[in-house]
């Protein structure tokens, strides 16, 4: 008798739920309020027909590649606000990229705010809500080397964690690198003995040298035993740097030979093909991304990242009558700016 008074308590909520709807103006409301119907009925009833997974669990598997590959970018409200808003910058280098637009379906946008969630949403991204630990604020910018910003970067690193652990390989992205050109091609994708390229800040020439100065900003990692007690031990040393950025403790493992221990097969990323404002690819044929390090604000990397921009549509323009030989990349004048009267060393 319970069991059919919820089940009619389930129909008659369903029915006023489908009237609200057909007088909703408001898009972004409607599937709201269905999952939560159907949330109830499900434990209304008892039901046990269905299992439902969870957020990060659905959205991954929404953005996944066929071999369980997505690709991850880190956004908060000072990313997604402004005349030109930096995620916006970010698209474009998608749309104007080479066989880049169908990478869309796989990026996963990870909004550690709600304006920077319900942007994502707007956009019909794949998006995911990831909650700050410590009653944490990660919206306004975050200042490079601040203690918010260490703070967000270490949030970041327990969270791809969580995606190794969960069998996803990943390409981490900062909002701030362009993508020009599909880098899969450049990385070992299907190659399962590789478990992490990484990018550097500059490149000695070797890409299995752990000399090179690694960047966090865009890497590939394989989901593995390896990879998994990498992430593990890296972030349990969190507490114990206090100060430092995750991607120094990182290349502090490196050089005590932790990646040799965990057995870990290691690429470092040629700025040829991956470059940045560190250390400028001098190839316009060659360049993959373009990442906008060595730089400190956020209104600086937009300037010079908007200037990328009009550089790559110059040689797309030049170069079917075979006029680039002579391009060059505009000076990055904005980030070289943002160091002054900062006691900050670049890194």
């Amino acid at each position: 008798m319970e069991s059919r008074h919820a089940t009619i308590l389930c129909l008659l909520f369903a029915g006023l739920i489908l009237v609200f709807i057909f007088n909703q103006t408001s898009y972004g409301s409607i599937p709201l309020f269905v999952f939560q119907s159907s949330q109830y009925c499900n434990s209304s009833t008892q039901s046990n027909t269905r299992n439902y997974t969870d957020a990060l669990e659905s959205t991954l598997s929404e953005a996944s590649m066929a071999n369980k590959t997505v690709i991850i970018a880190i956004v908060n409200e000072a990313y997604v606000e402004g005349d030109k808003p930096m995620l916006d910058l970010f698209l474009d280098g998608f749309w104007l990229g080479e066989d880049t637009r169908g990478l869309i379906s796989h990026l996963l946008l990870v909004a550690v705010d709600q304006t920077s969630f319900e942007r994502c949403r707007f956009l019909h991204l794949h998006c995911y809500k990831l909650e700050a630990d410590d009653h944490a604020n990660f919206e306004a910018e975050k200042l490079y080397m601040s203690q918010e910003f260490i703070k967000m970067m270490w949030r970041r690193t327990l969270f791809l964690k969580d995606l190794l652990k969960r069998g996803y390989n990943f390409v981490f992205t900062d909002i701030d690198v362009m993508w020009l050109r599909n880098p899969f091609p450049r990385l070992n994708s299907f190659n399962e003995s590789m478990d992490l390229q990484i990018s550097a800040d500059k490149f000695n020439g070797d890409q299995w040298s752990e000399s090179n100065p690694i960047n966090t900003g865009f890497y590939m990692v394989r989901s593995n035993n390896r990879t998994i007690s990498l992430f593990e031990k890296w972030y349990n040393r969190k507490n114990n740097s206090t100060g430092v950025k995750e991607q120094d403790v990182l290349d502090s493992m490196m050089h005590e030979g932790v990646f040799i221990e965990l057995g870990l097969s290691v690429k470092f990323l040629d700025t040829l093909y991956f470059s940045g404002f560190c250390e400028v690819s001098k190839d316009f044929k060659a360049v993959t991304t373009v990442h906008a390090n060595c730089c400190r604000t956020i209104s600086a990397k937009v300037a010079d990242l908007t200037a990328v921009i009009h550089d790559w549509k110059k040689f797309e323009s030049l170069s079917s009558s075979n006029q680039t030989s002579s391009l060059k990349w505009t000076n990055h004048v904005n980030c070289e700016g943002s160091w002054k009267d900062s006691n900050v060393t670049l890194g």
